[in-house]
This record gives C-alpha cells, structure tokens and sequence, in this order.
C-alpha cells in the first residue's frame, strides 16, 4: 500500500488576519486528524506572511506574525520580499528567535556572507517509514533593496540547482518553497524534473487543482487568506519514489467558522493601535490631504521627501495619504494609518533633458484616476502629483527647478517614492543609477517633519 504524504500550504496572507482564525482551527484539526490516522503531514507558509500596513505587523514588526505561525503548528516557512525588505537588518535577523518552525531559504547571506544562524538553506524531513523528503526554499532577487539592508541576497537559480545536484541521491522526495512567482517557479518545473512539488507564491497565482509540468507539481494559493492549499505525495515504500500527485485549494469562505474569528480580528487591530499610541507631534490646525486639489499634507510630505533625500526636487502622487491628520496629538498609529504604504525614499541623479520627460510624463490624465495595485501601494488610487521645486509656466510649456529653467546638460538630484522606479509608470528610471534609503518608510519622512 502506497503512503500518503500530506502538504498543507499557505502564502501571501499580507497581514490580512480576517481569515486567520478559521484558517488556524483548520490547519490544526487537519494535522491533528492525519496524525490520528497515522499519515505524515506538514504545513508550510510561502512568505510574506508580514505586511507592516496591518498595525499589529508594524508594531510588533512582524514578530506577532511570528507567534500566529507557532500557535497554528507550522513546520516551515521560506520569506517573501515582506519580510526581507520592509525590516531593517536587526529586526530581521531577531525576527524568528521564538519560531518553533523551520525556516527555510536558499539564497540569502548576511553582512558576512555568512548564512544567518536563523535560517536553514534547506532541511531534511523523514516519514515514519523512513522516507526522506528534502525541503528546500528560495526567495525573490531583489538585490538592490537587500544590499541598501546589509543583506546579501543570491541569484536563486543559481543556488536552486547546486541544492538539486547535493540533494537528488541523498532525499527521496524534494519539495521546494518558492516565493519566486509562477513564471520562475514554470521554468524550474521544465528545468528540474528531479524536483516532486513547487509550492509557489510572489505574485498570487491560483491552482485550484495544481499545475503539472514535466512531472513537477505546482501549487499555490493566490493571496490574503482566500484559500489554503493541499498537496497529497503518494510515495511507494518499496522504492521509495512519488508514483502519484494530487492538489487542491480550500477557499476561506468554505472553511468551518472559528467561534473566536470576530473578536480575534479586533483583538490584533486593536493590539496594534495601543502600541502604537506614541506621540509623534501635535498640530495646533488640522493637516487635510486632497487627492485631485492642491493641499497641505502632500505638499508637506513632499517637500520632507526632498530633505530627507537632499535633492533638488521632489514628486509624488496624493494618493499615498490615505487621509489627513486632525487638529492635536499624533501617534505613530495615526501616521501608519494615513501612510500605510511599505515604500521608502528614493533619490536619483539624472539630467535636465531626462528629468523633464519624466516629469512631463505625470501630466498624465489618466494617472490621478487610476486604481492603483501592487508596486508597495496600500492606497486606492493613484492621485494628482505634487510637486517640491519644480514649477510651470505657460500651461506646463516651460519648467523650472529652484526658480530656474531646466538645463538639459545639468546634472539633478530627484527624490521620489520607490514605486516609481519599478518600470511600470516610468520606464526610463529602471536604467538610471538610484539610492534606496532603507528601512526609513514615507511614514517616517512625515513623522521626522511633523517633529521638527
């Protein structure tokens, strides 16, 4: 009789715990009942489990996450770019010292090059009929926003097959956790069939009942706790091989409901908002923020974008604030809840020449309308632009920087969101050379401002 390895999987909750409860109970009765029934089983998260626009994330920086994955009875998670990017380097590296899990990945180095004592490249699971099943995990190339940190990640391609090469005579079953997205998790089914399952996250796909290619198994769960998914490895004793692959997903909605799940949902929001409630200033008038006219709060927030990064100018989109700030006291929760946004300061050293076609590219009519997803954006639409030194005239003929026109030889320094330089509103700024400034969010721009 074949045995039945059972993979639970999770990825991309972004902090959204409205579904955690009823996930939680459903994980733990799962395990419990294959236990019971004397199957093997684990569970694994596929990152950014961490998303610091939920302020029981931003005020235990993740750490509360952290305690959800021990209390559900995980076996091993990878990370997402969450929880990677959106940390300073300290608050990484302490941010899985009470884990009772594994964590798993395959291509990240520390400040020494060294991997960190946290983390395993992969790890070996035995089934109580002794069969091996490596696990191994990878987390997405963005180097230049881990080099900013102090981290130094790696090419995961690269580490993927030296893992393969090591681990394909001495595991029976390989699995890897891959917070990739599906085209590179699609290429590393057609590159390494020696791989049994990909379990994918990164950019939210769903595969209702997996994807099979090349023999691999792909899987995942789409995002924010809509569904969980479920993997079975049929494995034949005598030879130990996978002879036979099932996968599906469990949408949330279909869960049985968690007794506890209304006021657990309460009870994080409102954990969070309590540690949060440090004074950050107090306005003697209220701060209003507009997204289609012109108003304080972005143009103060434009203007602090400028100075932290030392530019000569500044732009952003109105969106970003989510709302204004009242009259009196403001608390850290009141700056994470009007900028909610994991997105840092950005400077850019760029010419006249260059810098005006960038700058008449947000003339863009559509843009102030547009709903705005992904790129860090935690908001709901994009917003007119603001500008900090930079002018018009002549109905946005003639523009000026510091009260002067534009030189086109002339070497600027231009301060901006980093969402900006993503390629998706403005293409030209993927080849420029640019200066992260990390882990500092817009949140912190406006709070060292608001504080002067």
């Amino acid at each position: 009789m074949n045995e039945t390895i059972h993979i639970y999987h999770t990825n991309d909750l972004h902090s959204h715990l409205e579904h955690w409860s009823r996930i939680r109970d459903f994980l733990q009765k799962r395990k419990a009942w294959h236990r019971g029934a004397g199957e093997d089983v684990y569970l694994f998260d596929i990152g950014d489990h961490v998303d610091r626009w939920h302020p029981f994330t931003e005020a235990t920086l993740g750490q509360g996450n952290v305690r959800l994955l021990n209390e559900a009875g995980y076996d091993a998670v990878t990370i997402g770019n969450n929880e990677g990017i959106t940390l300073d380097y300290d608050d990484l590296d302490t941010l899985y010292e009470d884990a009772r899990f594994d964590v798993i990945v395959g291509n990240l180095l520390n400040k020494e090059r060294k991997v960190p004592r946290w983390l395993k490249t992969h790890h070996m699971y035995e089934t109580k009929s002794g069969v091996k099943v490596a696990v191994l995990g990878l987390t997405a190339y963005f180097s230049p926003f881990y080099r900013a940190l102090g981290w130094n990640i790696t090419d995961p391609l690269v580490e993927l097959k030296k893992q393969v090469q090591q681990l394909k005579n001495e595991a029976d079953v390989l699995v890897l956790l891959s917070h990739l997205g599906i085209r590179d998790d699609e290429f590393i089914a057609e590159s390494f069939p020696e791989i049994d399952a990909v379990l994918g996250a990164h950019t939210h796909h769903i595969l209702h009942e997996g994807k099979e290619i090349n023999g691999v198994m792909l899987g995942a769960a789409g995002k924010y706790g809509n569904f969980v998914g479920h993997m079975r490895l049929e494995v034949n004793p005598a030879t130990k091989k996978v002879v036979a692959k099932k996968a599906q997903l469990y949408a949330h909605d279909e869960l049985p409901e968690s007794k506890q799940e209304e006021q657990e949902r309460l009870k994080w929001f409102k954990e969070g908002e309590r540690l949060l409630s440090i004074e950050v200033a107090n306005l003697p008038s209220p701060l209003e923020a507009e997204w289609f006219k012109p108003s304080p709060l972005p143009q103060l927030l434009c203007d602090a974008l400028k100075e932290w990064c030392n530019a000569d100018c500044s732009f952003l989109n109105a969106g970003l604030l989510v709302e204004g700030l009242k009259e009196g006291v403001v608390t850290k929760h009141d700056l994470h809840r009007i900028l909610p946004h994991p997105i840092n300061p950005c400077l850019i050293e760029l010419s006249g020449a260059e810098l005006k076609e960038i700058i008449k590219q947000t003339f863009n009519e559509e843009w102030p309308h547009l709903q705005l997803k992904g790129l860090g954006f935690r908001g709901k639409i994009m917003g007119e632009f603001v500008y900090s030194d930079i002018a018009f005239e002549g109905n946005k003929q003639r523009i000026s920087i510091k009260g002067e026109p534009i030189d086109p030889k002339q070497t600027y320094k231009l301060a901006i969101p980093d969402m900006f330089t993503f390629g998706h509103f403005f293409p030209d700024l993927q080849r420029l050379e640019k200066k992260y400034f990390m882990p500092e969010f817009l949140r912190d721009v406006l709070a060292s401002k608001l504080g002067e």
